[in-house]
């Protein structure tokens, strides 16, 4: 299904990209703080492509990228790190059911600086008197918030690692926490602690009863819905699944 999805995909912007001048305009994509190091890469590469586009991007937590768009905010493309955002901008009529596409996988894991001595091993150790202070997105906008309390809710550890919670404003903001050591541990994705392997070290992946998967989408109110879809296929297409590879991501 997939592969037969991205060759109308592919198809649509071939035709499309006949016109010429057609996709020569700004495209405004608004996607999850943990993918920002893969899109800077695909923006590039896209644009390598097709010189006449023009790519902003716009990073931050899924929660708060919804509630921009919500606002009026122009985007084209919405990226987010999980289904229940994009479920909700789908409920507010700022994407179509029919323009969401699942495009990668990745993985909860707890942290701990590089020279950190806590013995943590297990989500139980987060219980210890010497961990203080543990870096979570905040649950309520931030989707590795909300994946951490599932996770820590189904362990019943929820309200002791509650009690020591620094409260983020995304993904990447509990991964700076963590390195500079300002934090005794904190939750990213796999991909984020990937970045940062000589600052920080995975204690462990955490499980979960649910797939961590990133859906992607035209907005409805994008001005450049064709170039939109492009983009769209071209993050589907090999050459952007090799990019988000490449940054740890898993296949969708």
């Amino acid at each position: 299904m997939q592969s037969t999805l991205l060759k109308r995909l592919l198809t649509a912007a071939a035709l499309v990209a006949a016109t010429g001048s057609a996709f020569a305009a700004d495209l405004t994509v608004s996607a999850a703080a943990s993918l920002t190091n893969a899109f800077k890469e695909i923006a590039h590469n896209y644009a390598a492509q097709y010189p006449q586009a023009k790519i902003a991007l716009n990073f931050g937590a899924s929660g708060a990228l919804l509630q921009q768009m919500a606002k009026g905010a122009p985007v084209d493309v919405f990226a987010s790190a999980d289904q229940e955002t994009m479920d909700m901008a789908e409920k507010q009529g700022l994407v179509a059911a029919g323009d969401r596409h699942d495009f990668v996988r990745n993985a909860l894991v707890l942290i701990a600086p590089a020279d950190s001595k806590l013995a943590l091993k297990r989500l139980e150790d987060l219980g210890q008197a010497d961990v203080k202070r543990v870096a979570i997105g905040n649950p309520a906008s931030v989707p590795v918030g909300r994946y951490t309390r599932h996770a820590l809710e189904a362990a019943r550890l929820w309200p002791m690692v509650q009690a020591k919670a620094i409260n983020t404003q995304n993904v990447r903001q509990s991964l700076d926490y963590v390195a500079r050591g300002e934090v005794d541990a904190g939750f990213v994705y796999a991909t984020d602690a990937a970045l940062m392997q000589d600052k920080v070290k995975v204690v462990l992946e955490v499980p979960l009863d649910t797939v961590i998967s990133y859906p992607i989408a035209k907005t409805a109110a994008s001005s450049n819905g064709e170039e939109a879809r492009r983009f769209i296929a071209y993050v589907l297409s090999p050459a952007g699944q090799a990019v988000l590879q490449k940054f740890g991501f898993r296949k969708p």
